[in-house]
């Protein structure tokens, strides 16, 4: 099977995550969509992150009703800070009769060159490049025949607005599926 692999902190897992995830599992050559839940990204401070395994928790419930997504565990057992090109080697290690793709936003493409290992990435993996507003693609420094773009909507969310709103009582229906908002009020996230 061809896989997509989406890595994210999901501090929580969105509508913006799941829209971007159903467009490439609906309307690509991909037959899943991996949510790889990372415990720690080098590029992020981890004072507002939940632990790993309520972020892994959340995942499983927002994806519960879509055969084509299936929640990542894998960075909670590799050396932290994790990064993905190791994580992708790995999986390609333990999963050979699969061939993975790294779901990425176009954003990311500015800084991708930093990435460790980055070439190897598009040489044996490949990028499936969602669009993401105000990107300046003047500053898009890699080009590869390996990276391809697809068009999904652009839904700018952010989980830093979705926490403030929780901590400040204000309504996320729309922004989180149901059982993650009934999981975070359960637990008393980002009060």
């Amino acid at each position: 099977m061809r896989i997509g692999l989406f890595f994210g902190s999901f501090n929580p897992i969105h509508i913006g995550h799941l829209v971007i995830a159903d467009v490439m599992a609906d309307q690509t050559d991909l037959d899943e969509v991996w949510f790889v839940v990372s415990p720690l990204n080098p590029f992020k401070s981890s004072s507002n992150l939940l632990h790993e395994f309520d972020r892994f928790k959340m995942v499983e419930l927002a994806i519960a009703d879509n055969y084509k997504f299936r929640a990542s565990d894998v960075e909670f057992n590799m050396p932290r800070p994790s990064y993905t090109a190791d994580t992708l080697g790995y999986m390609a290690d333990k999963f050979p009769q699969h061939e993975f793709k790294l779901i990425i936003g176009e954003d990311n493409l500015i800084h991708f060159h930093k990435w460790k290992n980055h070439k190897a990435i598009l040489e044996n993996f490949g990028l499936y490049v969602y669009p993401r507003p105000q990107v300046d693609k003047s500053k898009i420094k890699v080009q590869h025949e390996s990276i391809r773009y697809v068009d999904s909507p652009m839904l700018d969310i952010s989980a830093t607005f979705i926490r403030n709103s929780i901590r400040n009582e204000h309504s996320v229906q729309y922004l989180l599926p149901q059982p993650v908002v009934d999981y975070i009020k359960l637990k008393k996230f980002y009060l």
